[in-house]
């Protein structure tokens, strides 16, 4: 061996005691040290002393540039004498425990660890070997086995690990020795390889010798063999040796016992070793149903009981809930079949994909195969057979859980498109011409010469009045059904029929509707004015702000002379301000409901503040109970005359608040009879009270809510307690839809009534499983077998002041913002009655966890062992005789939006040019609706014709999932910026020509979908090759953008409106080669990254005037999974270099005005209105004069952002940036599993703290269009 030559660093004086001594030493070194022993022997042990009492000494050895390790190891290696190597592992044991990072980093480096291993050998071939020895070598050992990463190999190639496993075996009395020895074995355990050779070699045995029960001895040593003992657990093959072994008992006990006798909580950490070794066997099938019979559900549910109130045996609480949960038994849903209850046969089935595999299984529920036990892996939901494959890591999910496209587990950067052909737009419409030329009627403004239109006569006369098609035909195709409106009677859910021969009312022609003649004679409620979207201002200072639009006679808004025209050099905010007095109700300066009222009534409206609304019932000559109770909440006097409860009169009134009042798009008359004209595959005969009182923004702030510490754990446990003491369970099912003719279930009065039996309501089934406890099940989207979000549903028969949980067992979504803040919706009729028709965020304990429901291969897109989540909430009622609605989010149905389009058209000025076209009908036979609205030319005069035809097209559309209901509140504040009165308003009619499909998928609405359409597919995956039979309203939405490609009109904007489920805020997603570029690796030449950096423009103007909007959650890059989505294809097909995702949030806003609130409609119709006024500021920037401007914006906005991209990674992966709980509880059952290394060379990393298991696992890196 080359001796290395001692080296003194500059600074450190040369005549210093040590380095002289090290200077002797390697002098030494070779065959001097085996000839002179006593030397050796007394310059160590100097050496050691000086180490020993001068701290400056080791520091000496160990500087930079000194190259005392190097003699200092030389030595170890050469000498044969037990004192000498004994007086080295000494000094090295000194220098390694000070500053120990930096010192056991450079002892690995220079070969440390490997001598130790050989003189390990050596000396165990000494017989006896010596005891100090083997104690100081494995001493050493671990302190520096955890900082080499390569220890379990060097220790496995040496031999060294029968040589530990040996010395523990003959010194097992012997805790001095025995505790390195284990601390040492912790380390060989970690890698998993070495593992499963321990184990071969009867450690595992071993380990349970050394364990033992309660004792104030040996505490330390204890806490070691467990530690090594879990590690050595986590390999499959000695779980079950564990398991063969019959010690899960054993471990059980020792639990118990250590748990009752260490009262003071002073040995938690062994009480931990115990939870981690049966969390580790439990990863198995075996330990698993070995922990069940041991009964360790209820030792550990009663012992976690009782560390409740304690809250620094958190830990425990935590490990031993995910051992529950993880043993608790999979069930399979109460369900016959996961496929929806609704069946809808498609007229041709797609070659590939979920659906055609749905459609190849076997029909109908449960197949002869289940009925005898046998288990149908592929439809249903049934115990997963993976479960049964110990070779697969059952139960460990890491999970990152797929998001709504099933993607395979991958790293979110793996997604971002690198083909740089796919990223430049082709700009190529796949269709001729002539295929295309059938869309020119669609595009009548582009051709229209208004000769025989006269500019001065009413809006009457106007050529785009007549083409009101859409209302009338949806209202004129009704369906012989009877419609069963809500009526008085005891506010019950079940509705009376009126039958549609009693319709009078046809919403295309008229604003109001008259009284029928057949109906008592009470006095008949005089002619409504329409009210202007603007007649209204609610603002915080009155005073200052009195540009009311005042109702004239003949019924149209004309501006009062108080209004002043915005000066030009007013800022677009102050613009806003005034024009959004609408949308924006601030909570300081708004009025009550009956202030409204009264403000209405001064202005000459001679109307009532409640409508008597005939109930429909008289038209039909059906007598029916009405409502009791005094009809009121809060010392109400609204709706008192209603009569006694139980009365039968000819006469019975339901009063409600005149909802057209305080919603100038809402008329319950007319949403009945656009209701007449809605097809659903359930036919629906009933209309829900939301929809048909409307709803009307409360003027209070709702702050996102406060999680509860510890909400999540007890809601665990009560489930838990279901599995302990099954019969403190009903399981009475009280609402089923797969009982088609009776799915409410009448019993003694004892239970909740529920119902979702009318347009978008969804809940499949309900079990009551306690008194005041209900599990909820979800219907999944037609010919689908998933997509368990969306809910809306009716509730009825609660008692006032009690508390009732509510847990939806079918959610599928691994993280969910009912964890961060969310709160469900709910409507209640006696609040709506007293006049408060609207909709609040409410719900107590509420979070969202894993629960014990297996989902089929099938249904997770084939992948195996997953589960479904709960989404549990609780709720009191305020009101006897009440009927309450919950819903996901704002519902808007498709009658909805037929009904605000009809009273939109009935708002329209002469100077609005606003055509309703039907795009075309959908599967279900509902027609897809298409708007055209622009400002009419000046005159007929050649000009005014020329540049009302070349003005810019605008192209919006929402709903394209029905789940997403905040999209068509964006869209609707969109549509009433459009027809308002503004000044701001009519420049952007001017500016531009609005092409708007509001609702791109009706039947989905319509039947409570929360993804897809009848077709059971998401039709935002269909934009490349949409089926004009399966996706017609895509097929022909695209066809109208391919034509205008072909004219060479393409869109300036592209927009579609969307909701997200898991973050915050509003944002854009956009389309960006560069940015595209950036994010991935792929080279590309700067010819290739030419880009216009316009399409940056539009979300940096709405997040200088939109205040939910964010630009920093924003992303302009191209991923594989979303190229069929409208965003890209539009981008990449037709062109349009501005083609956008508008993504709302469903839960509310982290920064900004609105930071830690709920978002609510009125913050949604504002976006949409400010989604305009960007349009106008946009307009303004791509003028010509404008031109320098708007690059020198967007060149600041593209330098800003690089810096961002380059330092952060993921600026497109938008993970939710939520905050860890503070209970440090996991809420998906399995996830401490990065703790389960695979059984290879290369385990997986292993975690610093073990403890890391009890966070939440889950910062799911997709995100969606």
């Amino acid at each position: 061996m080359n001796k290395p030559k001692m080296a003194t660093e500059k600074g450190v004086p040369s005549n210093s005691r040590v380095l002289m001594l090290l200077g002797q030493l390697e002098r030494m070194n070779g065959e001097a040290m085996v000839k002179d022993v006593e030397t050796a022997r007394q310059v160590t042990a100097k050496i050691l002393h000086l180490i020993q009492t001068q701290e400056k000494s080791g520091k000496e050895v160990m500087s930079k540039g000194s190259s005392g390790m190097e003699v200092i190891l030389a030595s170890l290696e050469s000498t044969r004498d037990v004192q000498t190597t004994l007086n080295i592992l000494y000094i090295l044991s000194e220098l390694l425990t000070v500053g120990r990072g930096r010192r056991v980093g450079v002892f690995v480096a220079k070969g440390g660890t490997g001598i130790l291993f050989q003189i390990l050998i050596t000396a165990s071939k000494e017989l006896p070997p010596s005891e100090e020895l083997m104690l100081q070598l494995h001493s050493l050992l671990a302190k520096v086995g955890p900082k080499d990463r390569k220890f379990g190999v060097k220790a496995r190639l040496s031999g060294a690990l029968n040589v530990t496993v040996n010395l523990m075996k003959q010194n097992l009395q012997n805790t001095k020795l025995l505790l390195p020895c284990l601390q040492v074995l912790r380390v060989y355990s970690t890698n998993s390889v070495n593992s499963i050779s321990l184990g071969k070699n009867g450690v595992v045995e071993l380990m349970f010798k050394i364990t033992a029960p309660y004792s104030k001895k040996n505490t330390s040593l204890l806490k070691v063999a467990l530690d090594a003992l879990g590690a050595l657990l986590k390999s499959k093959t000695n779980s079950r040796r564990a398991v063969d072994g019959r010690h899960v008992p054993v471990l059980l006990a020792l639990y118990l016992d250590w748990h009752r006798n260490d009262t003071r909580h002073r040995h938690m950490l062994i009480r931990k070793g115990l939870l981690v070794c049966l969390r580790n066997i439990t990863n198995i099938k075996l330990g698993r149903k070995a922990f069940i019979e041991a009964d360790g559900m209820r030792i550990l549910y009663n012992s976690s009981t009782e560390c409740l109130p304690v809250r620094t045996l958190d830990p425990l609480v935590n490990t031993s809930s995910l051992i529950m949960r993880k043993c608790f038994p999979k069930n399979r849903l109460p369900l016959p079949t996961i496929k929806s209850a609704f069946h809808y046969q498609l007229p041709h089935i797609p070659a590939a994909g979920p659906v055609a595999q749905l459609y190849s299984q076997p029909p109908g529920g449960r197949t002869s195969q289940q009925l005898s036990n046998k288990p149908l892996k592929k439809v249903d939901d049934v115990v997963d057979e993976s479960d049964d494959n110990e070779e697969t890591e059952a139960d460990t999910e890491n999970d990152t859980e797929n998001e709504e496209d099933e993607k395979d587990h991958r790293t979110a950067n793996d997604d971002i498109e690198t083909d740089l052909n796919k990223l430049h737009p082709k700009k190529s419409p796949g269709r001729s011409y002539e295929e295309l030329r059938v869309y020119e009627r669609f595009f009548l403004e582009l051709s229209e010469d208004f000769q025989g239109y006269n500019f001065e006569c009413s809006k009457t006369a106007s050529t785009t009045s007549s083409s009101s098609s859409f209302s009338s035909s949806s209202a004129s195709s009704r369906s012989p059904r009877p419609i069963i409106v809500p009526t008085a009677q005891a506010l019950s859910p079940k509705h009376v029929p009126i039958t549609s021969s009693q319709e009078d009312c046809n919403p295309a022609k008229e604003q109001h509707t008259q009284p029928s003649p057949s109906a008592p004679t009470h006095p008949p409620p005089a002619p409504l004015t329409p009210l202007e979207l603007d007649t209204i201002h609610l603002t915080k200072d009155q005073d200052k702000k009195e540009e009311a639009h005042i109702p004239s006679p003949d019924g149209h808004a004309t501006l009062s002379s108080l209004t002043r025209p915005p000066s030009q050099g007013q800022r677009i905010e102050q613009e806003l301000a005034h024009v959004l007095e609408c949308v924006s109700l601030e909570e300081a300066g708004a009025l009550n409901a009956e202030e409204e009222i009264r403000g209405v009534k001064q202005e000459g409206s001679p109307v009532n503040a409640t409508r008597h609304i005939q109930s429909p019932l008289l038209l039909g000559g059906i007598t029916t109970r009405r409502m009791g109770g005094g009809g009121g909440g809060g010392g109400s006097n609204w709706g008192s005359d209603c009569g006694s409860e139980g009365a039968e009169d000819e006469g019975a009134v339901l009063e409600v608040p005149d909802t057209a009042l305080l919603l100038s798009l809402h008329d319950p008359d007319l949403y009945v009879e656009m209701v007449k004209g809605t097809h659903s595959v359930p036919q629906y005969a009933e209309v829900a009270y939301p929809d048909y009182f409307g709803h009307v923004a409360p003027t209070f702030r709702e702050p996102l809510v406060e999680r509860v510490y510890g909400v999540q754990r007890s809601k665990i446990f009560q489930d838990i307690e279901r599995l302990i003491h099954p019969n403190d369970i009903l399981d009475k099912v009280v609402y089923d839809l797969d009982i088609p003719s009776c799915p409410v279930i009448e019993d003694d009065g004892e239970s909740l009534k529920f119902n979702s039996q009318f347009e978008s309501g969804n809940l499949r089934k309900a079990v009551q499983v306690r008194k005041y406890e209900y599990d909820l099940v979800l219907n999944s989207d037609i010919n689908s077998n998933h997509y368990h979000q969306w809910f809306y549903f009716e509730v009825s028969g609660m008692r006032v002041g009690t508390t009732y949980r509510f847990n939806i067992i079918n959610c599928e979504k691994s993280n969910s913002q009912f964890n961060y803040g969310m709160q469900v919706l709910m409507y209640s009729v006696q609040e709506a009655i007293s006049g408060r028709p609207c909709w609040v965020r409410t719900g107590t304990d509420i979070c969202y966890y894993k629960n014990h429901f297996a989902r089929s291969t099938i249904a997770a897109g084939g992948q195996k062992g997953k589960s479904y989540y709960t989404l549990t909430f609780s709720t009191s009622f305020s009101h006897k005789d009440d009927v309450c609605y919950f819903a996901y989010h704002y519902p808007y149905t498709y009658s909805t939006l037929k009904m605000h389009l009809s009273k939109l058209e009935a708002l329209r000025t002469p100077q609005i040019y606003l055509r309703q076209d039907v795009l075309c009908e959908t599967l279900g036979g509902n027609s897809c609706p298409l708007l055209t609205i622009t400002a009419m030319p000046e005159s007929n005069s050649n000009d005014h014709i020329c540049q009302f035809r070349n003005r810019p097209l605008i192209f919006l559309s929402a709903r394209v999932h029905p789940g997403e209901t905040n999209a068509s509140w964006v869209m609707k504040g969109t549509l009433e910026f459009l027809m308002g009165t503004s000044p701001l308003a009519a420049s952007l009619r001017e500016a531009y020509i609005f092409k708007i499909v509001p609702m791109l998928n009706p039947d989905g609405v319509v039947n409570g979908n929360h993804r897809c359409s009848l077709s059971g597919e998401d039709l935002n995956r269909q934009w490349q090759n949409p089926n004009p039979e399966l996706h017609p309203t895509i097929y022909h939405t695209k066809s109208l953008l391919q034509y205008l490609a072909h004219i060479q009109r393409a869109p300036l904007v592209f927009c579609d409106y969307h909701g997200h489920s898991r973050k915050k805020n509003v944002f854009m997603y956009g389309c960006s080669v560069k940015e595209t570029v950036w994010q991935s690796n792929i080279s590309a030449t700067s010819s290739d990254l030419q880009e216009d950096l316009g399409y940056r423009a539009l979300p940096k103007i709405l997040s200088q005037i939109a205040p939910a909007f964010s630009m920093g959650s924003c992303s302009f890059v191209v991923e594989r999974s979303k190229e069929s989505t409208a965003r890209v294809v539009v981008w990449r097909e037709i062109g349009v270099q501005r083609s956008y995702t508008m993504e709302s949030t469903l839960c509310g806003c982290d920064q900004g005005k609105y930071k830690g609130l709920q978002i609510g409609t009125r913050e949604l119709e504002e976006m949409g209105a400010q989604f305009c006024v960007a349009l106008l500021r946009l307009k303004r920037l791509t003028g010509l004069h404008n031109h320098q401007h708007l690059l020198d914006l967007e060149s600041d906005i593209i330098g800003t952002q690089s810096k961002v991209v380059s330092s952060c990674p993921t600026t497109y992966v938008m993970e939710e940036d939520e905050p860890s709980f503070l209970e440090a509880i996991d809420y998906s059952a399995e996830s401490n599993d990065e703790d389960a290394e695979p059984e290879n060379e290369h385990g997986s990393e292993v975690h610093k703290s073990p403890d890391h298991l009890d966070q939440l696992s889950d910062s799911e890196t997709n995100h969606r269009d």
